[in-house]
């Protein structure tokens, strides 16, 4: 079974929806064994230990420096990362070591709306002001770039006339629930054929 790892930053609601999903599935290929937390006052920290999931908060410095990251992903085995709502820049030693095997999820539609600074309802306000017709989730790897890692999949959803901050960032939460934990699984997958 591969080990993963989820890396956040915010309240967490992906990475309960990626651990809920792991643990119901029948094909029993991978397992959330670490969420790693940029902050103690993350809501992913108390989503993490309801689960059952060990929490690590490294420091700073450890987030930014790649060869104590990676030392500490390989101390607890982790085969697989996974990125939902992690907001740090991830270090080149580590999507190196992770090349094909570390995951992201952004709310738009690559390659709009992405790049530094543009997370969660930035990005909706920002397809909000753009009169954006279409908006939606973009599943990708990891480069050492923000947001700009080879592209998995993308799922859209309308921007009507009628939407408001509030109804797109729920229409874009179900894509995000739906899609990115199957996506995760099929990756895991072919990793293991």
């Amino acid at each position: 079974m591969i080990n993963i790892a989820i890396f956040a930053s915010g309240e967490g609601t992906n990475a309960r929806q990626i651990t809920a999903y792991f643990k119901h599935s029948p094909k029993k290929l991978g397992t959330i064994t670490l969420i790693v937390c940029s902050s103690m006052k993350a809501g992913v920290v108390n989503v993490g230990r309801e689960l059952g999931v060990k929490v690590v908060i490294p420091d700073g410095k450890t987030l930014l420096n790649g060869e104590k990251l990676l030392r500490m992903l390989k101390a607890e085995h982790i085969d697989f990362v996974v990125l939902a709502g992690y907001l740090k820049l991830m270090p080149k030693e580590v999507v190196d070591a992770y090349e094909g095997r570390m995951v992201n999820l952004h709310p738009s539609l690559l390659p709009r709306h992405g790049g530094k600074g543009m997370y969660g309802m930035k990005v909706h306000q920002q397809v909000m002001e753009d009169g954006d017709r279409e908006s939606g989730i973009t599943i990708h790897y990891v480069s050492s770039q923000y947001d700009s890692g080879r592209m998995i999949a993308q799922y859209r959803c309308p921007v009507l006339k009628h939407d408001t901050l509030e109804t797109l960032t729920a229409k874009v939460h179900a894509l995000e629930y739906l899609y990115y934990p199957p996506t995760i699984e099929k990756l895991i997958a072919t990793l293991e054929s």
